[in-house]
C-alpha cells in the first residue's frame, strides 16, 4: 500500500504563539525589533488561502530582491501578485510615500546637511529605486538645513535640455542660501558622465551670478553615490 503524499500545513498568524505575532511584538519590543517581513505583514494584515501574511511578505521580498525592489515595483505589477489586491498595494505605496516625506519635517526639525554622504543618504532610499532619471535640487538655508527637494526634470537630460532658470526658480522663491544638485542613474552605476560634469559647470556659474552657492552635485546609483565635488569634477579646488 503506497504512502499518501503529506498534506502541507500553512498556519495563520493567529496560529502563532501570541508573543510571536508581528503586531504584538511591535507593541512590546518596538518597530526596530521587527524584521522587514514582519513590518510588511502588519501593513498587509492578512494573507490568502494557503499562505499566511508573513509568508506572503517573505515571498514578495524574495521575488523583488528586498525592500528596494518592492518599492520600485509598479502598482499594476504588485496588484497582479497572488495575495495582493488594490487595497493592499495602495496601503503599501502610501507607507513608502510617508517614509519619504518624513525625511523633510517641520522647520525646527529640518535635517542639516554637513557632507555629501548626508545629502546622498537623504535621497538614496527613493532615488535609487527610480526607473527614469530624475534631476532634483536640495534647497538649503544659511545653516545648511533642508528647505525642500523639488524635482526639476524627469527623463534623460543634457546641457541643451536643462534651463538653468528653471533649476534656480524654486531656490529663489524659497530664498535658499545654497543648493545641492542630485540626479540618479537607473543603471545603478553612479559614475558621472562627461555630460554630468558639463551640466554641473553651467549650474555653478549660474549660482555665482545669483549669489546661491552650489555645494555639490551628487549622482545616485544602486545604494551607491558619487560626489562630483569630492572627485574634483566641475568644482574648482
Amino acid at each position: 500500500m503506497s504512502t499518501p503524499d503529506p498534506i502541507a500545513y500553512y498556519p495563520t498568524i493567529k496560529d502563532l504563539p501570541t508573543g510571536d505575532r508581528p503586531r504584538e511584538r511591535l507593541c512590546r519590543d518596538g518597530a526596530t525589533a521587527l524584521s522587514t517581513a514582519e513590518l510588511l505583514a502588519i501593513i498587509f494584515r492578512v494573507g490568502v488561502d494557503g499562505e499566511n501574511v508573513l509568508a506572503l511578505a517573505q515571498r514578495l521580498l524574495a521575488k523583488y530582491g528586498g525592500l528596494t525592489g518592492l518599492a520600485r515595483a509598479s502598482f499594476s505589477d504588485l496588484q497582479n501578485e497572488h495575495g495582493l489586491g488594490e487595497a493592499k498595494v495602495a496601503t503599501l505605496k502610501a507607507a513608502f510615500e510617508l517614509g519619504r516625506r518624513l525625511t523633510i519635517t517641520s522647520p525646527d526639525d529640518r535635517i542639516q546637511v554637513r557632507s555629501p554622504a548626508d545629502a546622498a543618504n537623504l535621497l538614496m532610499g527613493e532615488m535609487s529605486m527610480l526607473e527614469q532619471e530624475h534631476l532634483r535640487v536640495m534647497l538649503l538655508d544659511t545653516r545648511n538645513r533642508v528647505l525642500a527637494v523639488p524635482t526639476i526634470y524627469i527623463g534623460s537630460f543634457n546641457t541643451s535640455v536643462i534651463r538653468v532658470s528653471e533649476l534656480f526658480r524654486e531656490a529663489i522663491r524659497r530664498n535658499a542660501a545654497a543648493l545641492i544638485v542630485a540626479h540618479n542613474h537607473p543603471s545603478g552605476d553612479p559614475t558621472p558622465s562627461p555630460e554630468d560634469v558639463a551640466v554641473t559647470r553651467n549650474i555653478i556659474q549660474a549660482g555665482q551670478m545669483l549669489d546661491i552657492e552650489v555645494l555639490d552635485h551628487v549622482v545616485i546609483g544602486q545604494q551607491r553615490f558619487v560626489s562630483l565635488k569630492e572627485r574634483g569634477l566641475a568644482f574648482s579646488s
